[in-house]
């Protein structure tokens, strides 16, 4: 077996140990959620966190948030919200005779923006470039967002009423998608006594610097990715756009958001090399959102893009 070898110093290996022990302190039960939100941070990719409400979303968000010395604005998004809003608005000064500019909150380095399915397409536009391009454009200008520029966004996908579908060129701006689930009995217990959203969220302090956040993202496509894991990662990709119960398969963008993650999940791990497991492991958070069925039917039940994409995992060869 080839032995772990890490492209980050002790220093910043350590660094990261401590921000996800920090987010372990209040986001009780769930690991591999906090591994999918590591990987996001430090591959650059934009995160939807999508469950019924009161699993813990801004929880973890907000743990996040307070371990990294970033600027952070929680967006809380609703239906009369405008794009000004969130990008800013120019404001008329009558004692220089001009216009100023007044930042809006997508001026900040790491950005919830919560139950982005209830505010209008006109306004979830409005995210796009920066999602995108990392720039807002105000009156004929182009504004250059400070990096690390990080998009955390919420959604319940079970309440419809008031709210507005996210169009597919959007969701293709997330890298990932993160269900969350409900916790275990043993997990509720220790959140009913310990309350840790509201006690141990004011208990955390920053752990990781802009520097050391932006230098962990330097790194990750240093990652060595061989050949037939790049075929292996090509592979499946193509089986989205094949399989005959899909519509829309993963784009191209999609496929580099696989690639990245799956070397961010290497480094996590302590490695310098991607394995075939760090590609299965992030081909559904990264991929299922993408692909869009054909409402297929199996024994009178609507099968999930999950399940389809599981299914491609089980049957396309794993390269030796």
């Amino acid at each position: 077996m080839a032995s772990q070898v890490s492209i980050l110093d002790d220093s910043l290996q350590a660094r990261l140990a401590d921000l996800r022990a920090n987010i372990d302190r209040v986001f009780l039960g769930k690991p591999e959620v906090v591994t999918q939100v590591l990987v996001g941070l430090m591959s650059r990719g934009h995160l939807l966190i999508e469950d019924v409400p009161g699993v813990g979303k801004t929880v973890l968000a907000r743990a996040l948030a307070r371990s990294l010395d970033l600027t952070f604005h929680r967006i809380q998004l609703t239906p009369d919200m405008l794009p000004s809003d969130i990008i800013g608005v120019s404001v008329y000064d009558s004692t220089s005779g001009t216009f100023e500019f007044k930042k809006g909150p997508i001026f900040a380095n790491v950005i919830l923006a919560d139950e982005i399915n209830r505010t209008t397409p006109r306004t979830q536009s409005a995210l796009l470039e920066a999602m995108n391009e990392c720039q807002v454009s105000v009156d004929g200008r182009t504004l250059v967002l400070e990096k690390p520029f990080w998009v955390i966004a919420t959604q319940n996908p079970f309440e419809f009423e008031g709210t507005y579908y996210l169009p597919e060129n959007q969701l293709d701006r997330f890298a990932l998608r993160i269900r969350i689930g409900y916790p275990d009995r043993a997990v509720e217990k220790r959140i009913v006594r310990e309350e840790p959203a509201t006690v141990g969220l004011e208990t955390i302090a920053p752990v990781m610097s802009r520097a050391d956040v932006l230098a962990v993202q330097a790194q990750v496509p240093l990652v060595r990715v061989d050949d037939r894991l790049t075929d292996y990662a090509l592979a499946l990709v193509e089986a989205t756009r094949d399989h005959d119960q899909l519509e829309v398969g993963v784009s191209p963008r999609g496929t580099i958001s696989f690639i990245r993650t799956a070397q961010a999940l290497a480094m996590l791990s302590g490695r310098d090399y991607v394995i075939p497991d760090d590609l299965k492991a992030i081909f559904i958070p990264v991929c299922a959102h993408r692909v869009m069925s054909k409402s297929y039917m199996q024994d009178g039940h609507a099968v999930s893009t999950e399940h389809l994409l599981g299914s491609m995992l089980r049957h396309v060869p794993v390269p030796q």
